[in-house]
């Protein structure tokens, strides 16, 4: 049977045309349509694809490159597909040899979560429509992406199983597609298969990963390596999880308070000495107290002296914008649930738990908990009609299955995430890997101060501290929606790319 790299080889006299875009299909493609009452079935593909040909400015560049909108299998033990991976696969088309070429694979997270949010909302070469604080706008759709990275890197960007278009094989458990380390599993080996299929061993190569995208990317960077001898330049870390680092306790309760005071001041519900200022005048202080102060305090517990408590809470009500009574109330530990509600009560609103920039509003102002997350009902509202209207229209891809934002991954195994652990031996290990960190000071679901600990953790000796890159960023958990930052964060990745690159002939040794 042809192959999908077979047909992409073929000279373009005998590449089939479409409406000037070139248009490939491999077998498999085909939806079953219905010939009578329950006939119908949708045919999941292991392989097919669609390419087509555009062009993107970014910076004062015109960029011409192929988009492949496609699946690859996955291979179980007796070599027999068991999954059908669906990927859109971005290659600048000016560009004779690849091999100094960089190639990066993208994922997000959940887990559960399709690529779609990286994809069409920071590094890929569309843009979704929103405002430029990343609110939902109609008319829904997407334009270009004049900061995407693909002036530097060619991108992969990855729906894992139940996620997007990808799905396991009719009679495959997809249980063995679930969990830290099955995920890791068969994801290195789609790699490796996508790489060889492509010619790609030769290329830089670069793993970038949004929330539990970066628990996956992290334990990915030793799985190549030791699975596959596959050695990556860099992986990128966007609004990381703890990744297996050990937050419990009272480091746990404590490293929350830079985030409640950076969202305090963006609501104005701090003291005038503070709010006069600007955010970054007072988040060292607060850094500082949470690390020296804060944490050593919730260890003693109820065996704080009394004087000390009442000093300790008033300086983390001064912060996170509350009352002393209100963190007296809750042992000086502020559940993030609870102050979400609290921080902006007097005004009726709640705050976002992704993007605490974002209000919401519940169904009545008592209680102790919010009743949804306003920044993920507002990018569920914009990211889910672009990515179809995208994929179908400008992409040429069709198929009749649901693209799904959000795929049932139930139950998920974590106990053997211990990804962080692996990314530092990665690094040990090769001594060209580098590591980048970027962080929103409006994420409350994986908090920038939280995502500085994990660092921290993860290099015990510093043997490794100069390969690590940390930036933050004055957004959420998906910085790259307020248009400021989708500049920025994209230029410090483009930077990061450029630099994770040795000059030729220089050795991988200490």
């Amino acid at each position: 049977m042809m192959q999908l790299s077979d047909v992409r080889r073929l000279p373009d006299a005998d590449r089939p045309r479409v409406g000037g875009l070139i248009v490939l299909l491999a077998l498999g493609l085909a939806v079953l349509r219905p010939t009578g009452v329950g006939a119908q079935q949708i045919e999941i593909p292991p392989e097919g694809g669609v390419t087509t040909e555009h062009t993107v400015t970014i910076g004062d560049r015109t960029i011409p490159y192929r988009a492949t909108a496609g699946t690859l299998p996955v291979y179980g033990n007796d070599n027999e597909p068991i999954a059908s991976i669906f990927f859109v696969y971005y290659e600048r088309s000016d560009i004779e040899d690849r091999t100094d070429r960089p190639l990066s694979f993208s994922f997000n997270g959940g887990p559960g979560s399709a690529s779609v949010w990286m994809h069409i909302g920071y590094t890929g070469p569309r843009f979704l429509n929103i405002d430029d604080e990343g609110f939902p706008v109609r008319p829904y759709g997407f334009s270009e992406n004049p900061h995407s990275i693909l002036d530097v890197t060619d991108i992969v960007y990855i729906d894992p199983v139940n996620t997007g278009y990808s799905r396991a094989l009719p009679g495959v458990s997809t249980g063995q597609f679930f969990g830290v380390q099955n995920d890791i599993r068969y994801l290195a080996d789609w790699i490796r298969l996508f790489v060889t299929r492509h010619d790609r061993w030769a290329s830089p190569k670069f793993l970038i990963g949004e929330s539990y995208g970066t628990t996956r990317v992290a334990g990915l960077a030793r799985r190549l390596l030791s699975s596959h001898w596959m050695y990556v330049n860099g992986v990128v870390l966007v609004s990381p999880t703890s990744m297996g680092v050990d937050r419990g306790g009272p480091v746990g309760e404590a490293l929350l308070l830079p985030h409640y005071a950076a969202t305090a001041w963006y609501h104005g519900a701090l003291a005038p000495d503070l709010q006069s200022g600007d955010l970054y005048d007072f988040l060292d202080d607060v850094e500082e107290f949470t690390v020296e102060e804060y944490i050593p305090a919730l260890t003693r517990g109820g065996f704080l002296a009394p004087e000390r408590r009442r000093d300790i809470a008033e300086r983390v009500a001064r912060y996170s914008g509350t009352s002393v009574d209100f963190v007296l109330n809750n042992n000086l530990a502020l559940p993030i649930g609870r102050w979400r509600k609290e921080l902006l009560r007097h005004e009726g609103f709640t705050v976002g738990r992704l993007d605490s920039r974002y209000r919401g509003i519940d169904r009545d102002d008592g209680g102790i908990n919010y009743d949804y997350d306003p920044a993920l009902t507002a990018w569920n509202h914009s990211f889910t009609p672009a990515i179809n209207l995208y994929l179908r229209g400008e992409l040429q891809y069709e198929t009749d299955l649901e693209y799904n934002i959000f795929g049932s991954v139930s139950p998920w195994e974590r106990a053997s995430d211990n990804t962080a652990e692996d990314l530092r031996r990665a690094m040990a290990e090769n001594p060209f890997l580098h590591t980048m960190i970027q962080a929103g000071y409006y994420d409350g679901g994986t908090d920038y101060f939280g995502a500085k600990y994990t660092m921290w953790r993860m290099d015990p000796s510093g043997k490794l501290r100069d390969r690590f890159r940390f930036d933050t960023y004055r957004s959420g958990h998906m910085m790259y929606l307020r248009q400021e930052d989708l500049a920025t964060s994209n230029e410090h990745i483009r930077e990061f790319i450029r630099n994770s690159i040795p000059a030729d002939g220089v050795p991988a040794r200490y």
